[in-house]
Order: structure tokens, then C-alpha cells, then sequence
């Protein structure tokens, strides 16, 4: 009787974790819908931006184009003018000297008649360096632009119109190249982060399934191996809902769509119950934990309780996980100088090194995979403690020695800047 009413339980639970699965299932291509609709947003702005400059450019480039023909042909006959002025000078010399014999008057005329020539020889070499070279430069530029080189950048050391042409052309093309790195490292970020939360979803419903296929496959399994299963497809369930968790809240904060219920707090009050929480949570796990207070006078902080409570959270909560709760110590230190207050967290851990510090507020980053895969890591904590310290308008960072531990410094502005305040 009991084995009859066992089987009637297990698929009981077995649908029950099947719907959980089904929701979850459900959920992750919401989200990764949702993501996918901004980033083509976001792609699609980029490209209209780049279409704009290259709309705008044409346009300018065509206007200089047209006044660009002129002074060739003014080029042009300028230079056959230039033959012309050397002829009709030997003519006047020959006449001067057939006609005149008054050698001091021909002199006179015709050093008069030099010295003209030799100004407008001394024009036409300036208007070559001033006009004509640099319109060619700009002209051989625009053609490279045209075949998608934007390396390209004419020198110039002129100073008139055509000069702040050449520099609006050397602007505008470094904005199309940084368009296009921008376009391009956004698609590659794409990629990557579709990569990621398809791999990071896919391990614990893959765990799920097999587990779950098992069961349906072997009625005969013991009842304390199928607790053992269910057990592990709930901490699966588990894990995906709070990967999902994350992706949404970093979704809302990579979008500002995140709500902020921000209010003037005394940070001292604020942070005294907040590591008292800390304080019994930590030492049920035997863990080692302090926390000192710096402050020489009372300081205010305008912001949402929630979100700071959550960024310690993360930062304490990723040190466990790389520290374990064997003879670990973490240490909070509450400082300010005159604009912001400082939160130290620091740790007795193996540290980081120094060649993949800079990435660890990457999302989905994890320093050792091998160590940190354990159904809790979504390799976003991090990334989220970063985009809520911003959204309050203060910054981020880490300081690493490996075999020594791991630094943690945020800051946050005072809402009324108080002088006297220890650092």
C-alpha cells in the first residue's frame, strides 16, 4: 500500500517540477526576448547616428566639392596666366629697348614691370600651399572615407577657412571610426552575452531534465535516492531563478528603467544596523567579522536603502564564495573625506590576479570557473554592485595581492558635504 501511494506521489512532484521548469523555461525567453529587442534598439540607433554623419559629410563635401571646381578652373587659367605675364614681359623689354634708347626709363619700367611679376609668381606659389594642395588632400581623404578607411587624417598647418574644413574633417572622421568600433564591439557584445545566459541557463535545465528522465525511467528507484534528486533539481530551480533575478534587475539598470526610492539617510545609523545584520549572519557561519566607523561627524547620503544593502551583499557574498568559511575574515572600514563617504570591504582570501582584476565587473566574468560554478556564482554580482554604486553616482574598485586578500572601496556622494570628516 505504501509503495502504491509512493508512486502516485512521485509524479505528483514530478509535475510540480516539471511546471517550475515550464516557468522557468518560459521566463528565460522573455527575458532573453527583452534583451534582444533593446539591443536591436540600441543597434538601431547606432546605425541611424552613422548614417547621419555620413549623410552630413556628403553634404559638406559636396558644397566644397562645388567650390572646389571653381578654383581648379581658376587654377587653371591662373597658371596659363602665369605664362602669359612671363611673355608679355620680354615683349615689353624688347620694346622698351627698341623703341625708347632712354636706358634709365626702360630700367625703370622694366624693373617695375619685374618686380609685378615677381609678386604675382610669389601669390601664385601661395595660393598652391594655401588652396589647391590642401583641396587635394581633402579630395584624396574624402575617396578613402568613401571606400571605408577611416583611419585617414590629413595634416594641415593652415589657419583660414579651408583649414577648419580640414579639422572638421579630421573630427568627423574619427567619430565614423569610433561609430564603427562601437558598432562593432556592441554586435561582439552581443554575441557574447546571448553566449553566456544561453550557457548559464542551459547546464541546470540540462541537470533537470536528466534527473527527471531518470526518475521516469526507473520507478524502482530508492526513496532516499529520489530525495537526493529532488534536492538537486530544486537547488537547479533555484539557481535559475536567481540567474534570471539578476538578468532582469542588470536588464532594468542596463536600461535605467530601475526604480530608485532614494531618501536623505544618516549613514551612520544606516550602516550601525546593517553590519549588526552582517555581524550574527556571519558568525552562525564562523566566519570572522569587523567593522570600524572613521567618521569624526555625522554624515547624510541620499540614497535607497534596498539597492546599498544589496551592492554589500553582493561584494560580501562574492568573498565567501572565494574565501570558503574556513578561517575567513572580513573586514568593513566607514570613512569620508569632504565630498564622499568611502565603504572598505576587505578580505583574507587567495586575492586575484592582477592580469584579471580589471575584468571582474564584467558580467558573466569568473576568475575560476571550476571554483565558482556551485549554483549560487551567476557571474553578475559584481556587475550589478558596479551599475547600482553608479545609478547613486558613486564609483567602484578593487585592489588585489594574490596569497593576501582582496580590497572593495565604493564611494558615495554627500547629500550635505560636511567638513571634518576623518579619512
Amino acid at each position: 500500500m505504501a509503495d502504491k501511494n509512493w508512486f502516485r506521489i512521485i509524479p505528483d512532484k514530478i509535475r510540480y517540477r516539471l511546471d517550475s521548469f515550464r516557468n522557468s523555461h518560459i521566463e528565460k525567453h522573455r527575458l532573453e526576448n527583452e534583451l534582444r529587442k533593446k539591443m536591436f534598439a540600441e543597434h538601431m540607433r547606432n546605425h541611424e547616428e552613422i548614417n547621419r554623419l555620413k549623410k552630413e559629410f556628403r553634404q559638406k563635401i559636396a558644397g566644397y566639392n562645388r567650390k572646389h571646381d571653381e578654383l581648379q578652373w581658376y587654377h587653371r587659367n591662373n597658371r596659363l596666366s602665369q605664362i602669359l605675364i612671363v611673355v608679355f614681359n620680354i615683349f615689353i623689354w624688347v620694346i622698351i629697348f627698341r623703341f625708347f634708347g632712354a636706358k634709365t626709363l626702360a630700367i625703370v619700367a622694366a624693373a617695375i614691370i619685374t618686380i609685378g611679376g615677381v609678386i604675382q609668381f610669389l601669390f601664385n606659389m601661395r595660393l598652391e600651399k594655401m588652396i589647391f594642395k590642401p583641396i587635394g588632400s581633402l579630395r584624396k581623404g574624402v575617396e578613402e572615407i568613401s571606400k571605408g578607411n577611416y583611419d585617414i587624417e590629413i595634416k594641415s598647418e593652415i589657419f583660414n577657412e579651408l583649414g577648419i574644413l580640414i579639422n572638421s574633417f579630421n573630427s568627423m572622421a574619427k567619430k565614423l571610426k569610433e561609430g564603427e568600433l562601437l558598432k562593432k564591439a556592441y554586435e561582439e557584445n552581443r554575441k557574447t552575452l546571448i553566449a553566456n545566459i544561453s550557457h548559464d541557463l542551459k547546464t541546470p535545465i540540462t541537470s533537470i531534465q536528466g534527473y527527471i528522465e531518470t526518475m521516469l525511467e526507473r520507478p524502482d528507484i530508492p526513496q532516499e535516492t529520489v530525495n537526493k534528486y529532488h534536492q538537486i533539481i530544486y537547488n537547479n530551480a533555484a539557481y535559475l531563478n536567481k540567474l534570471i533575478d539578476d538578468l532582469f534587475l542588470f536588464s532594468k539598470l542596463d536600461m535605467q528603467k530601475l526604480e530608485f526610492h532614494q531618501e536623505d539617510i544618516s549613514i551612520r545609523a544606516f550602516m550601525a544596523d546593517l553590519m549588526e545584520e552582517f555581524q550574527y549572519e556571519l558568525e552562525d557561519r564562523s566566519i570572522k567579522f569587523s567593522y570600524t566607523d572613521t567618521l569624526s561627524a555625522e554624515c547624510h547620503v541620499h540614497m535607497d536603502r534596498k539597492r546599498i544593502n544589496q551592492v554589500f551583499r553582493n561584494i560580501i557574498g562574492n568573498a565567501i564564495k572565494f574565501c570558503g568559511e574556513n578561517d575567513t575574515e572580513i573586514n568593513v572600514r566607514l570613512y569620508a573625506d569632504e565630498q564622499n563617504i568611502f565603504f572598505d570591504i576587505s578580505d583574507n582570501g587567495p586575492g586575484i590576479p592582477g592580469d584579471k582584476l580589471p575584468n571582474i565587473f564584467d558580467r558573466f566574468y569568473r576568475i575560476d570557473s571550476a571554483r565558482t560554478k556551485d549554483l549560487m556564482s551567476t557571474g553578475l554580482g559584481l556587475s550589478i554592485a558596479k551599475e547600482l554604486v553608479e545609478a547613486h553616482g558613486g564609483r567602484i574598485s578593487a585592489t588585489s595581492k594574490v596569497d593576501s586578500g582582496t580590497r572593495f572601496t565604493f564611494s558615495l556622494p554627500k547629500s550635505e558635504p560636511i567638513r571634518g570628516d576623518d579619512k
